[in-house]
């Protein structure tokens, strides 16, 4: 698939998630075989540009992968400065949210919301568009609610406006996350643009991942939660796309590996302080991945003040 004159070398890309898709964790997947990282969502919000969580959400520094970087508000002329600002910043893509469906940016009118107003939408896509010589792409869900799936009309705005690719998740804002990702849609939109689609939702495995290209038609896969405490997930599925056959999960050993290697970059990046407590939900995701459901009072890394005492948890709990 080729953004721009970016051509990925798989059709696997990390989804864009606050809180979760820092440097660490992008690097991590790319390790694992992810063709490319979202980084968390960035406020177009001039204030908030120079913040200390938008300045982290922005490293690149020794990345090597391309440099993808999501916006989010609501301002056509806030929104193309942003992305300027980030592409002085070392950003290679723009991403623009319009999918997300948490409550504080709808109530803003941003995020999913935006799918509510195409005229808007159509502005803001064109003054960003216009502000960068990088690629923009755009991430939407299929609509407002299941009275209002529009994702067609967007992404034909998207297409006219020169969007490079577009994601689709398959659930309106009003579904959040409950309920099962439809892929139909999807399949629809990607048989009329002649954009790149990338599809989205609930694709968990390698069988997964196969069904929803071949359903929809998609050009890659965009894959968020599934990968939170196992971003091995690229790994198995590039495998099981290019051979029909299934890797193993990773052994005990493996799982110590990735993990401890992840804790020592989150220390790193954030601080011995911020990186512990920034840990505990990434150690909670392996554990879980990997089948070691821990009674409350033995999930000591919880607890943990230091890195060396996360360390020591995290192994006794591996060789429970």
């Amino acid at each position: 698939m080729q953004i721009g004159p970016y051509r990925l070398a798989n059709p696997l890309i990390l989804a864009p998630m606050a809180g979760v898709s820092d440097r660490p964790f992008r690097e991590l997947c790319q390790q694992q075989g992810a063709a490319l990282t979202v980084s968390e969502m960035v406020a177009s919000n001039p204030a908030l540009s120079k913040s200390s969580k938008s300045l982290l959400r922005t490293d690149f520094s020794g990345e090597t992968g391309i440099r993808s970087v999501q916006i989010l508000g609501t301002d056509p002329q806030q929104m193309a400065a942003a992305a300027r600002l980030n592409e002085q910043r070392g950003a290679q893509i723009i991403d623009i949210n319009m999918g997300c469906p948490a409550k504080k940016v709808c109530a803003v009118a941003a995020g999913s919301a935006l799918l509510r107003n195409e005229e808007l939408v159509k502005r803001i896509l064109e003054h960003v568009v216009a502000a960068v010589s990088i690629p923009v792409t755009l991430k939407i869900r299929t609509g407002w609610d299941i009275h209002s799936k529009n994702a067609l009309a967007i992404a034909h705005i998207a297409e006219n406006a020169g969007i490079a690719a577009l994601t689709i998740h398959g659930r309106t804002r009003a579904c959040k996350f409950t309920g099962d990702a439809e892929y139909t849609t999807i399949r629809d939109v990607k048989q009329q643009i002649n954009i790149p689609v990338i599809a989205n939702g609930d694709i968990d495995s390698p069988e997964k991942a196969r069904y929803v290209l071949e359903t929809t038609g998609a050009d890659a896969l965009m894959i968020g939660r599934a990968a939170q405490g196992n971003p091995w997930l690229f790994k198995q599925i590039n495998h099981f796309l290019e051979t029909g056959k299934t890797l193993n999960k990773p052994t005990v050993n493996e799982l110590k590996q990735l993990l401890l290697q992840h804790l020592e970059q989150l220390y790193s990046f954030y601080g011995t302080v911020s990186g512990v407590r920034i840990a505990r939900k990434h150690i909670g995701w392996y554990l879980k991945t990997g089948g070691y459901s821990l009674p409350s009072d033995d999930n000591h890394y919880l607890y943990a003040q230091t890195p060396a005492q996360q360390r020591v948890a995290v192994l006794a709990a591996l060789t429970l």
